[in-house]
């Protein structure tokens, strides 16, 4: 299969992921574009990487631009309000350290830093969930340089994307793929207080859960890990993504080794060279094995091909589990009597299959290797016999046709980290040399090239060079073109070459060599003092956020009529409530409710609600999705035909839609906001509230309540939280013979769904409108405890949702208890006991308690 790559499309950047000094250095020296790394002094997504001191920056950009490389800093967690002035600072060291740019999560963020300065080049974070050309649109204004797309758009969509905006796009290809969209995971947050969107996540993907249909445990035999993809590999779609248009092939792994990195960075490097001459990269079996064994858990396109439930989550192993290399014919004391599919050696790590949670699963190096009697360093494939340290396999359960996992192998390792032993300089930057060379005149040369990498303001460089050394007549040798370009170009190990020596020699000119070889050095210095000169950059006076904050406060002084005429009515605290199902509704309207909110899995449902929500004189909002991918806009205007009071916005594009079509919007929880600047936004975007970010804890909430006006703030005080939000189907995966939405028959229509994870709560699992899944806390949470301290704040407007069907009896408690609360007739501690005392599946303060404790997840 061939592509046919655009005439004049330029190659793709290849950026890759540095955790440490070790990672830097390996990727330059395998071909890297430019890299991203965090910093150790915080926001950054991956808090448990090593990441870099900040006082390494100017070394550690120095060293970059010298070899060609650009570097980014991850910015790329929500920013709490009490952090606003020193995520400032932070802003200012990067900027004036010359890093190239910031990928960036948090939508006040963004605006903070162009604040402070203009210069700095800001990419949206995959965190920020950007889906569709719709959602790319909706941040426009903010002044994004990049996006890095979901890693759920596929090859297909991505093409639509590109087609549609002139918005640089980057896409990752190779790593770890979280099961849940990125800035939608609230699964490590719910359960532990450790949130994925502030660089703390448990991965609780990769646990094991057991899947209850209509109430009975379903067998599933060895699928345990059912929400555990396996790792994305993209080199075979590599020209495909230059065809489609895409800047940056990215790959995951700042956790990962250097030898990683090496080996990764390699093998795609070589994948973007033989594309960009209109060639597929053919990597054969060993490659694909060595690239497997740096870390795997299995490879897969992911989500580029679109989406094969079964193939992305086979749901049998959760961890690095190599490549499989043989199986056991039988056990021999220390030894193993095994048929391989592939060469091993002494010291390679290899893995007996088993159930790792049951401890059935045993591993280790290997001493000895015997094929037909002969002890050898390594051995073919074929029949073997592998022996391990005295008395590893004593009780060990191996049987015969047990599979046999390499999971190391040290001389790959060995040969990876000799690639960035040292400084290479594999890539040379062209030089072009002019001037002339003259008896008695001066001599003066100039040096010329071009360099694209991202933060440069200009492609075209050059500079000039002197030599006191005045020529005189030769009276043998005579200086020549081809000499002077054989001594000005003996650079050695640095990064540069000379392409061409367009230097025009008069006369019979005598060029000493040492004169030739003083140009040289002159010339290196001149060049690399402005390759790693910071840029110049504008930074405002100190004080940046303090003034942004004084802004929100100032800018409820200035909101429309509309609104004004709006908030002056929310004096008195407000109760909506979210259903689910009609029978959820027409229980609510029963107790009394009239201000609903409706999320349901059929849209054909809201025509319904609507209907019964007006019959009643109740007032009623309808919510969008949590995603909007590139093919579903359809779905605003089936949304807006029903004529609903407003929408519940989950995602940028619908605020976008439902302003330019003037609908009454409220941005709710997915929308992640975590401090006054991105409120400010939003309600500059048309947001008549905004919903805060179940990422805030207790006090994380009246902090951001004590800046922002509270007219602005829903909190939601009753619900089970939405943990993970993903693109991957568990109803196709397990209930279906099909792959996708296409042949799956849709079992979520037919069967009630839950997890129960390894403590034994069974989280409830939906499916959305647009055959999303949603896993949901088993367990409700209640902010009944923080209530009388909110409305102290003077935030009038709270939810409750209601997630699973009961007796209209039991709704009605429930509206009830908050309404009671609300207008004071009962205390938050009557509500929290009284739902404890009545609620059989489990009540907890979750993300409203402090402190709480980070390792419940486990």
């Amino acid at each position: 299969m061939t592509t046919n790559i655009s005439q004049g499309r330029p190659a793709p950047e290849l950026l890759a992921p540095a955790g440490n000094w070790d990672c830097v250095h390996a990727a330059v020296e395998n071909g890297a574009d430019a890299i991203y790394f965090g910093l150790a002094a915080g926001f950054n997504a991956r808090a448990r990487a090593v990441n870099f001191d900040v006082e390494d920056l100017p070394r550690l950009m120095t060293h970059l631009h010298r070899r060609g490389v650009s570097g980014f800093v991850t910015l790329n967690t929500l920013v709490f309000t009490d952090e606003l002035e020193s995520f400032e600072q932070h802003v200012r060291t990067i900027a004036a350290s010359g890093v190239d740019a910031v990928l960036v999560q948090d939508l006040g963020a963004v605006r903070l830093i162009h604040e402070i300065c203009p210069d700095l080049s800001v990419h949206a974070s995959t965190q920020m969930t950007m889906t569709s050309a719709q959602t790319i649109a909706a941040i426009e204004s903010l002044g994004i340089d990049r996006v890095v797309l979901a890693r759920e758009c596929s090859l297909a969509e991505i093409r639509k994307i590109t087609s549609q905006t002139s918005m640089p796009v980057e896409t990752f290809v190779h790593g770890a793929l979280c099961v849940a969209y990125s800035g939608q995971c609230l699964t490590s947050e719910s359960l532990g207080g450790r949130s994925a969107n502030r660089g703390q996540c448990a991965q609780a993907c990769r646990l094991d859960y057991q899947l209850i249909r209509d109430g009975q445990t379903m067998e599933l035999g060895d699928m345990k890990y059912l929400l555990s993809p396996q790792d994305l590999a993209a080199y075979e779609h590599v020209p495909d993504l230059i065809d489609a248009g895409v800047s940056s092939l990215k790959i995951e792994g700042r956790l990962k080794s250097p030898e990683y990195v090496a080996n990764i960075v390699s093998h795609y490097r070589r994948a973007i060279d033989e594309a960009m001459q209109g060639r597929r990269a053919c990597f054969d079996e060993t490659t694909k094995r060595e690239m497997e064994l740096s870390f795997s858990r299995g490879f897969s396109p992911g989500w580029l091909e679109g989406c094969n439930h079964k193939r992305l989550v086979p749901g049998l192993t959760s961890a690095k589990q190599g490549v499989l290399v043989g199986r056991v014919i039988r056990k021999k004391a220390d030894r193993v009597v095994a048929e391989l599919m592939a060469p091993l050696s002494k010291g390679d790590g290899v893995v007996f299959q088993g159930d790792r949670a049951a401890g059935t699963e045993i591993g280790g190096r290997i001493f000895q290797i015997f094929v037909n009697h002969q002890n050898l360093d390594e051995a073919p494939a074929g029949r073997v016999e592998l022996e391990f340290q005295k008395g590893l396999l004593r009780d060990a359960p191996i049987v015969e046709g047990q599979a046999i996992w390499q999971t190391d192998a040290p001389k790959l390792s060995k040969r990876w980290r000799q690639t960035f032993a040292k400084e290479y300089f594999d890539r040379k930057l062209p030089l072009r040399i002019s001037g002339t060379i003259a008896v008695g005149k001066p001599l003066q040369l100039r040096v010329s090239w071009q360099e694209h990498r991202e933060g440069l303001t200009q492609s075209d460089w050059s500079t000039e060079i002197h030599h006191e050394h005045i020529p005189v007549e030769a009276l043998k040798h005579s200086a020549t073109r081809a000499g002077v370009f054989e001594q000005l170009n003996r650079l050695g190990n640095t990064p540069y070459e000379i392409i061409d020596c367009n230097v025009d020699i008069q006369d019979r000119t005598m060029l000493p060599l040492s004169v030739l070889g003083d140009l040289r050095k002159q010339m290196v210095q001149a060049i690399e003092a402005i390759r790693s000169r910071a840029a110049q950059r504008h930074l405002r006076p100190h004080g940046v956020s303090q003034t942004l904050l004084a802004s929100v406060k100032e800018s409820q002084h200035a909101l429309t009529d509309d609104k004004k005429l709006a908030n002056s009515a929310d004096t008195a605290p407000r109760l909506r409530v979210l259903c689910r199902t009609l029978a959820q509704l027409d229980a609510l309207l029963e107790a009394g409710a009239r201000d609903l909110a409706v999320e349901f899995h059929d849209i054909r449902e809201y025509r319904q609600a609507v209907e019964r929500a007006r019959g009643a004189g109740a007032k009623i909002f309808l919510t969008t999705l949590r995603i909007l991918k590139e093919g579903e806009s359809g779905l605003f205007k089936a949304l807006h035909k029903h004529g609903a009071d407003g929408w519940l916005v989950r995602n940028l594009a619908a605020l976008k839609y439902a302003r330019e079509h003037g609908i009454a919007a409220d941005a709710d929880f997915s929308l992640n906001v975590t401090n006054p600047l991105t409120a400010q936004w939003l309600i500059q975007q048309g947001a008549s509230h905004i919903t805060a970010s179940y990422d805030l804890n207790r006090d994380q909430l009246m902090e951001f309540i004590s800046e922002t006006p509270p007219q602005w703030i829903e909190v939601v005080i009753h619900q089970h939280m939405p943990m993970f939000h993903m693109e991957h189907c568990v109803f196709c995966t397990v209930l279906s013979p099909g792959t996708n939405k296409s042949n799956c028959g849709r079992p979520c229509d037919h069967h009630e769904v839950k997890l129960r994870d390894r403590i034994g709560v069974e989280h409830v699992l939906h499916a959305d409108i647009g055959c999303r899944n949603t896993l949901y806390n088993g367990n409700a949470q209640s902010g009944a405890e923080v209530v009388a301290k909110l409305l102290g704040c003077k935030i009038t407007k709270f939810r409750i949702e209601i997630l699973r069907d009961a007796p209209a009896q039991q709704l009605h408690r429930l509206w009830e208890l908050y309404s009671n609360l609300l207008q004071g007739q009962i205390d938050g501690s009557t509500v929290w006991k009284t739902l404890k005392a009545e609620n059989r599946l489990g009540i907890i303060r979750g993300t409203l308690e402090h402190p709480r404790n980070p390792l419940a997840i486990l």
